[in-house]
């Protein structure tokens, strides 16, 4: 890790304290004791074990597709280090703008081909995007009403994420099907840009952008002939994404509060994670614990179990994911080959 990464890193633990110091502030600190130490923490491993889960899974997908294309010596302990990786690089930078060239390193560090690694991530990007769109489609159905009626500001949050996620997925089909045109229109997209920067840097952005046009087009044809492994992967990251969703709803359990209706704070859950993808601050920090509490105060009515369960949702789906990706850093990968 860099020093600029390690700084991140503990930038970003530092601002969770900050944040975490802001929400406890007016609450009585031993009533937050008195419940910690009354957790049901039978769920709460079964909360821990669903983020363990939705590791795996990425793990187990990012598997399958390398030794799809034939490095039958990829290690199940390679394929794990990668999406732990990506969510130490996710949580450090904007937008988990980090998450996807992390992995690429360390797929190329156990020897794989870079050309290899990208059609992997592609893939996996695809398929992950696609189902994050479906799954935030059965949501919006389920609990938007509920956003919308609660917070009515927080709803256009919502639908803004919604839109961003969809034109992804929109834009990717468009350079899988129609190359030729998406390309001259993104090219004419970005000219506004010539004005606000320097002609070599606007022209560098270009250049780049065509390469990477052409490099997903090319990859997008060889994948869209395997659309069986497709489906599967489809399949695989769809429960991926559900035992993450679940993750409240168990820490709830935890809490005392039996009576949740697990499709709403499922649903609940999806929208969340749809607006912490706005913050351009890393790991959508403040934002992420400010739509938690908004949007479950109405579950959890006492104030200092309330703070915990934001404290305990944060610390799985977040900080345990950067935790453990420090600590794959350091582990020596296997080597495809020698």
């Amino acid at each position: 890790m860099s020093k600029k990464n390690l700084l991140s890193l503990l930038g970003m633990f530092a601002l969770g304290i900050l944040i975490f110091w802001y929400f406890i502030r007016d609450v009585n600190i031993n009533l937050l004791i008195a419940d910690f130490f009354n957790i049901n923490w039978y769920w709460m491993l079964v909360a821990t074990l669903c983020m363990f889960i939705y590791f795996g899974f990425e793990a187990w997908i990012t598997h399958k597709l390398v030794k799809d294309q034939g490095d039958n010596d990829f290690t199940i302990k390679d394929a794990i280090r990668i999406p732990l990786v990506e969510q130490l690089f996710n949580g450090i930078t904007p937008f988990s703008s980090g998450g996807q060239p992390a992995q690429l390193l360390v797929m190329i560090q156990t020897g794989i081909d870079g050309g290899r690694a990208s059609s992997v991530l592609l893939m996996k990007f695809v398929v992950f995007q696609a189902m994050i769109v479906i799954n935030f489609i059965f949501s919006l159905f389920i609990g938007f009403h509920y956003i919308a009626e609660k917070m009515h500001y927080l709803s256009l949050f919502v639908l803004f994420g919604f839109i961003i996620h969809l034109v992804v997925i929109i834009v990717l089909l468009m350079i899988m099907y129609w190359h030729g045109f998406t390309k001259r229109f993104l090219t004419v997209a970005m000219k506004p840009l010539r004005y606000f920067v320097k002609p070599e840097r606007f022209t560098k952005w270009q250049s780049t952008l065509s390469q990477k046009i052409d490099n997903f087009y090319l990859e997008s044809v060889r994948i869209a002939h395997r659309w069986k492994l497709l489906v599967k992967i489809a399949i695989i990251t769809f429960f991926q994404l559900l035992f993450y969703y679940l993750v409240p709803y168990f820490i709830m359990l935890s809490l005392g509060y039996d009576q949740a209706n697990i499709v709403m704070i499922v649903s609940l859950h999806v929208l969340i994670v749809m607006i912490i993808s706005l913050f351009p601050i890393p790991g959508g920090a403040g934002g992420a614990e400010y739509s938690f509490e908004m949007l479950f105060k109405s579950y959890i009515t006492n104030s200092s179990k309330l703070v915990l369960a934001l404290l305990l949702w944060r610390l799985l789906t977040y900080y345990l994911g950067m935790i453990l990706g420090a600590i794959a850093l350091f582990v020596k990968p296997d080597k495809v080959h020698e």
